[in-house]
């Protein structure tokens, strides 16, 4: 009776190794490649600061970029699957369901007033809160309402309001330099990040991934639904505000590190399906890894198209994500059909 679990187990386990194998891969990929491209032993030297040129472009350009893209995939994939379960609703990602818009509405109101100047802390802290918010609302309507569809229709409302304040904030710039500087941003990039920045975001995405890494037994519980859950001694209060919690300071940290960089925990749970089931719990910790195998991929991308000025990360995401969505709307659409 027990081999089924044991082979799904096992499953899963190769499914972990082989995403964390291809994470690690692109991760070197994005050391050696670029428009200088450097051998692994160039690599090295410039790590242990051998050569001085070789030094700025991997210790100040090339590695905070790869740290960053691994860690904020990791961050939009976890935190995906973690709403996927939380709303059991297999269409719920950050992006669509407004947090990044509204994280970065905060951001961006960080910028606007000039908090970011004063102090380093308040680009993230302004972030965390607007991701707070919009889970937070989207959490109390799904418990009022759990269709779908309807969830799907407020995180878009909550997404356009954002966006809508944060375009009356563009619109109300102080300067052109402050204008292009929120806009750059809320393109979404990898692009001149360096060591501090991921410094400043990992203890904030490092608690997220903790609370919703943790949260795996709960949502395994809550599939079988609400009253079954209780029984089972999982409190759904406490479960709610766990995943609220830590996608709001996952997807708040990442989005204040980078910019808006959607559709990434849409796609990276909805690609492990085939591989792991919808069990929400055993979708968790491969999710983070493809969603950071993504990302780097996805940045590789951008640094190897021959293109006159450098694509935006978040533009090429959205390229990648939108059809994607659009593709499980009509499919779920033709099911329930």
């Amino acid at each position: 009776m027990s081999r089924a679990p044991d082979a799904d187990l096992r499953r899963g386990r190769r499914v972990v190794a082989v995403l964390a194998v291809l994470a690690a891969g692109l991760a070197l990929a994005g050391l050696l490649l670029g428009p200088l491209p450097l051998s692994p032993w160039q690599v090295l030297t410039g790590l242990i600061g051998g050569d001085e040129r070789l030094a700025l472009i991997v210790w100040e350009i090339r590695l905070p970029r790869v740290l960053l893209g691994l860690m904020v995939g990791a961050s939009l994939g976890l935190s995906g699957a973690a709403l996927q379960g939380l709303l059991r609703n297999p269409l719920a990602e950050p992006g669509i369901l407004g947090v990044t818009a509204s994280a970065g509405l905060g951001a961006v109101l960080a910028l606007y007033f000039g908090l970011a100047q004063i102090s380093a802390w308040a680009l993230p802290v302004c972030a965390l809160g607007g991701a707070l918010l919009a889970t937070t609302g989207l959490a109390l309507l799904a418990i009022r309402d759990p269709n779908p569809l309807g969830l799907i229709l407020a995180g878009l409302a909550v997404s356009s309001l954002a966006v809508a304040l944060t375009s009356l904030a563009l619109n109300l710039a102080p300067n052109p330099l402050a204008l292009s500087e929120m806009v750059l941003w809320l393109l979404g990039s990898l692009r001149d990040r360096g060591l501090d920045d991921a410094a400043l975001a990992a203890p904030f995405m490092v608690v997220g991934w903790a609370l919703l890494l943790s949260a795996g037994r709960g949502l395994d519980a809550l599939t079988l639904g609400e009253e079954a859950a209780r029984s089972l001694g999982i409190g759904l209060g406490a479960l709610r505000a766990q995943i609220i919690g830590g996608t709001a300071l996952a997807v708040g940290a990442a989005t204040a590190a980078t910019g808006a960089i959607g559709f990434v925990g849409l796609i990276a749970p909805h690609l492990l399906r085939p591989w792991l089931g919808h069990q929400p719990g055993r979708l968790l910790l491969p999710s983070a890894l493809a969603g950071a195998a993504l990302l780097a991929a996805a940045d590789l991308l951008v640094r190897l198209v021959p293109t006159r000025q450098e694509l935006m990360l978040g533009v090429v995401t959205a390229l990648l994500g939108a059809p994607f969505f659009l593709h499980l709307l009509l499919r779920g659409r033709r099911t329930l059909s």
